[in-house]
């Protein structure tokens, strides 16, 4: 079983493109930070990721996801060795992306520093709720 569970925060904006070819696929990549459990002196605090998914996830990615944004992530582990042009080999590994979730809203990103950003604006008022005609209050299944 090949299967991996992350969180951490996104060390800088995705990059996404779509693939040339006969079938067009959209490809995201990113990379998070996931603080270590155990912290010795001398040691990293944290652990880097490279993390690749595709289609809408991708555009999901590109849409929503932006340098310092908190998410879960699900997938498998891959191997990416190459053969570099000096002749040695370079050893790394892929998140291949399952699933993407934030891990925390909105409002806890930006008091933290983080400038989540929408790229389009949401619809609704300043608060972001829906505004609820007089006398539907009754009619609503969880009043």
């Amino acid at each position: 079983m090949n299967k991996v569970i992350l969180m951490g925060r996104l060390t800088r904006d995705p990059e996404v493109r779509v693939s040339t070819g006969e079938r067009q696929t959209t490809i995201g990549r990113f990379s998070i930070a996931v603080d270590r459990r155990f912290k010795r002196d001398g040691q990293p605090d944290a652990d880097f990721f490279n993390c690749t998914t595709f289609g809408k996830q991708a555009e999901f990615v590109e849409r929503y996801l932006h340098k310092g944004t908190k998410v879960v992530v699900v997938g498998s582990v891959q191997n990416d060795n190459y053969t570099n042009k000096d002749g040695q080999q370079v050893y790394s590994v892929q998140i291949m992306v399952d699933e993407i979730e934030f891990a925390e809203s909105k409002n806890s990103s930006e008091s933290a520093g983080n400038t989540f950003q929408p790229t389009q604006p949401s619809a609704g008022n300043a608060n972001d709720f829906m505004n609820i005609p007089d006398g539907v209050v009754e009619d609503l299944p969880f009043n």
